[in-house]
């Protein structure tokens, strides 16, 4: 077995050409943003959650994008700390982490360029979800749902 050592510039560099390739941009992430929160704030059960806690629309969306892009193509604009954010949150379950994937999951049908492109940002919001869950609801709450 052949490990290959790379810098952090080299592994970030990676990480946008594959981004890139995959039509992921900050034209793509903005749409997705926009897109899904809008959906998010239009749902019956998360919107009253959301806009509850978001006085600022335009600022926490812009945010949004710069996490995203972040977690997407290694933009490191992000530096926020989101499990304080969510831990904020009243009423919040579980459940509701489900219509949020399954939210994100349908606006990336919607949106994106490929199923590549869905497959990718799925896989790293269902990382986010689960760490969020872990953070509010503990482990045995989350191993209940393996």
């Amino acid at each position: 077995m052949t490990y290959q050592v790379r810098s952090a510039e080299e592994r970030r560099l990676a990480i946008q050409e594959n981004a890139a390739r995959l039509g992921i941009d900050d034209a793509f992430i903005s749409e997705l943003v926009e897109t899904f929160y809008a959906r998010v704030r239009a749902d019956p059960r998360l919107g009253p959650i959301f806009n509850g806690e978001i006085d600022d629309w335009p600022a926490h969306l812009a945010k949004l994008k710069d996490f995203w892009a972040s977690v997407a193509m290694n933009a490191g604009r992000y530096s926020g700390k989101p499990v304080p954010a969510h831990l904020k949150l009243e009423g919040i379950t579980r459940e509701d982490f489900q219509t949020w994937l399954g939210l994100f999951h349908k606006t990336l049908e919607d949106i994106a360029p490929g199923e590549e492109t869905v497959a990718y940002f799925m896989q790293r919001a269902n990382r986010i979800a689960q760490s969020l869950q872990l953070a509010m609801f503990g482990l045995e709450n989350l191993e209940s749902r393996a």
